[in-house]
């Protein structure tokens, strides 16, 4: 179920072609020239929002080869080693206090450097009032970090926190921190309140990525670049909110549908009001991070469930995709693990991978070894390089290169056509 219906080339389709006749226009009901410029802005927000990242992605990514350069002198290698060390022991030491389970302190360190660095510049941004490029720049590598590595971080760390009744913090500090991520640190990022706690566990999780998710795939062709901008458009309503709003609405879900109320109220207000103060300031702070952040979110779902069996779009051991990295942070690539107990911790899912590989087996769960999500991401739509995915791909029983190549291409084929 989607808010406004789906983007797709079918429905390129339906638009009159300037050989038709003007009569062709007149006869055109309000509801679909309404419908049609829904469409068209979902189109510019996609548009505007691959923009946005790739302006980020520039500064992310040179930020990662200056670091790389600077790594390779050795005082100041040394020194930052030095310094990550004990920064590390203070954040070890503070987990212990302040967490009710020092096992996330690693998404507590995402917490305090992002209060040290994103949260005090953007302070001083509305101080100031006139936009400082300089200020603009330390924001986004703040935020992002090199290559886009605090980003995911960030990302895992909302993730995780979702899945938390009762937050990270504990109770002596739970009346002040709260949901922390979420609540305080996603306005920097474009992340509206309840698209955690609310939309990604009460529905994503209730729909496991099937037909009737509002960020669902299964009728786009994943290895469409073209699909994935119809994709990406159509994702904004879930950005925005409405999209879930709408879901918990058509099934009389009284209270998260106020829950998404009044979070889409807390942020546009929050939006409005940066813009009411200086709209430069709200386009470089505040819509920007919304645009990246829309992509960010397209791009993780479009991956996570990239996979499924048309005969059975619904099965989520089928459409969840587990890929193991070296980085893994916060062991967010065991997917299906946690698609089967989103409530256990993170430092649990290796163990629960094998009690799960029976059932996985059965299934034809895919599982990725060497890979990350963005680079499968890379590989299976952007590049469409099946064949080195087909070499990263972990089969359960024997299987040669043709035989990977054709598991994959059936999977990654529309489970039936988009529509509205």
């Amino acid at each position: 179920m989607q808010f406004a219906g789906k983007l797709t080339a079918a429905d390129l389709n339906d638009v009159p072609k300037d050989t038709r006749s003007k009569a062709h226009w007149r006869a055109m009901t309000p509801r679909a020239v309404a419908k049609l410029v829904v469409r068209c802005c979902a189109l510019l927000f996609a548009l505007a929002s691959i923009a946005a990242v790739s302006v980020v992605g520039v500064l992310s990514f040179g930020f990662y080869g200056a670091a790389i350069l600077l790594g390779r002198v050795r005082p100041l290698r040394d020194a930052y080693q030095f310094l990550s060390r004990t920064y590390d022991r203070f954040i070890d030491r503070l987990g212990q206090e302040v967490l009710r389970d020092s096992r996330d302190t690693p998404a507590l360190r995402v917490m305090v450097s992002l209060s040290l660095t994103a949260v005090p510049i953007f302070a001083i941004q509305l101080l100031l009032g006139k936009p400082r490029l300089l200020l603009v720049i330390a924001f986004y590598l703040s935020l992002c970090g090199p290559k886009f590595q605090r980003s995911v971080r960030m990302f895992s760390a909302k993730h995780m926190e979702a899945h938390r009744p009762q937050g990270y913090f504990s109770e002596k500090y739970d009346q002040v921190f709260g949901r922390y991520v979420e609540f305080f640190l996603g306005y920097l990022y474009g992340d509206l309140p309840e698209l955690g706690r609310t939309v990604h566990v009460r529905l994503h999780h209730k729909e496991n990525g099937g037909p009737d998710d509002t960020v669902a795939n299964i009728g786009y062709d994943r290895t469409s670049r073209l699909h994935f901008l119809w994709y990406l458009a159509d994702n904004a309503w879930t950005t925005l909110g409405l999209a879930p709003y709408a879901y918990f609405r058509a099934r009389g879900d009284v209270k998260n549908q106020r829950r998404m109320f009044w979070g889409m109220a807390r942020y546009f207000v929050y939006f409005g009001a940066v813009f009411l103060y200086d709209w430069r300031i709200g386009i470089l702070y505040v819509l920007v991070p919304l645009l990246s952040m829309n992509f960010i979110m397209a791009i993780t779902s479009w991956v996570q469930h990239a996979f499924c069996d048309p005969e059975h779009p619904e099965d989520y051991f089928v459409n969840t995709v587990t890929v193991l990295d070296e980085v893994n942070f916060m062991n967010e690539g065991y997917h299906l693990c946690h698609h089967h107990r989103s409530g256990l911790h993170w430092t649990e899912m290796p163990a629960h991978l094998e009690r799960l590989r029976d059932k996985m087996r059965e299934s034809h769960s895919l599982v990725f070894r060497d890979l990350d999500f963005m680079q499968l991401f890379i590989e299976l739509t952007l590049l469409r390089r099946m064949d080195v995915l087909a070499e990263k791909l972990v089969p359960w029983e024997p299987m040669n290169h043709e035989e990977r190549l054709a598991l994959l291409a059936n999977r990654s084929k529309p489970a039936r056509a988009a529509s509205a």
